[in-house]
């Protein structure tokens, strides 16, 4: 019951954003907040539940917002034909990808994604042909619903709805036999596989599905920005998303959602402050830098499950409080 009213009231406030906070600044960071969930719940499900190390999610949201861009800038395509084609791409690529990369186990899986994360950046830089090289795509048109144009408070709500989406997906995923059948693999792959669970078929589709969340994210983040270079797509963004997913709670879905929503509001407070104690054009990097090292210092020492593994741990706390208090109220009346 108390789940539920949480998320009533996390539903009512998410609505009710862009009324209580009108200025376009704060409804584009829900709008990045949003986008990031997309990609981040993916990372979650692949990470979280079946415990397989990706760090080039950045990579498959690159694809999905070149593709958009340049499918309809280069080629005359709807955003809306854009955007399906940008993940059925992104996809198949993760299933070619995954294919001789879900059989390494550890840390060499973490470095076959993040190898390939680094070769589409470098090719996005080189393809200059393709993909505007350095300089990057420009004059990505908007979204439109018949002739309407979205603007920035019809779009925030646009990309909330496909969280709503992809929660609602992923939740059904982990609460059901597959679910059970993840948190096998995560467990144990030997035990798993013994238990006649085909681990390396759920592990490539978990991975496929991660990467055509993260193409969706990349497509509303193409359409929505309508410029941007492969800079937004580096290694660095890879470890802010594995980041996001580690402090949120690996093992939760809307811990996901909660851990990106603390780190772009913390980045959002520290190109801020910043600047203003430390003027070198170069701190706001460095202090961004540090502080995403400390914060993963104190999550794996102080909240090894993440904001919502730790949230969970204090509601238990008050209940079995709560219940102590209860039962000898109870002895003292007998």
């Amino acid at each position: 019951m108390q789940k539920k009213w949480l998320l009533v009231l996390a539903v009512v406030l998410i609505l009710l954003y862009p009324y209580l906070l009108q200025s376009t600044y704060f409804r584009t960071i829900g709008i990045f907040i949003g986008i990031r969930a997309i990609v981040v719940i993916g990372l979650c499900l692949l990470m979280g539940y079946a415990g397989q190390a990706s760090l080039g999610q950045a990579a498959f949201f690159a694809l999905g917002a070149y593709t958009s861009g340049i499918l309809t800038t280069g080629y005359g395509f709807s955003p809306w034909l854009a955007m399906p084609a940008g993940i059925s791409l992104a996809s198949l690529v993760a299933l070619v990808v995954g294919w001789p990369a879900l059989k390494l186990r550890g840390h060499f899986l973490a470095l076959a994604t993040l190898s390939f994360g680094l070769i589409v950046y470098f090719l996005l830089k080189q393809w200059s042909f393709l993909t505007g090289g350095p300089s990057g795509l420009t004059g990505i048109p908007a979204l439109y619903v018949a002739d309407l144009r979205l603007r920035t408070a019809e779009y925030y709500y646009l990309v909330w709805m496909a969280v709503a989406f992809v929660a609602w997906l992923s939740h059904n995923i982990v609460h059901s036999r597959i679910g059970r059948s993840l948190r096998a693999i995560h467990d144990s792959e030997i035990a798993a596989e013994c238990l006649g669970v085909d681990t390396f078929r759920l592990k490539l589709q978990l991975f496929v599905l991660s990467a055509a969340y993260a193409a969706l994210a990349g497509s509303l983040y193409a359409h929505f920005i309508r410029f941007f270079s492969p800079a937004a797509f580096g290694f660095k963004v890879s470890i802010e998303f594995a980041i996001m997913a580690a402090l949120g709670g690996m093992a939760s879905i809307y811990g996901g959602v909660l851990g990106v929503a603390t780190v772009t509001l913390l980045i959002e407070v520290l190109r801020a402050v910043v600047p203003l104690v430390l003027p070198a054009a170069h701190a706001v990097a460095a202090i961004e830098t540090t502080t995403f090292g400390l914060i993963l210092v104190v999550v794996f020492i102080f909240l090894p499950d993440g904001l919502a593994g730790g949230i969970q741990e204090l509601r238990n706390r008050f209940n079995a409080r709560r219940t102590n208090i209860v039962r000898q109220a109870k002895e003292a009346k007998n």
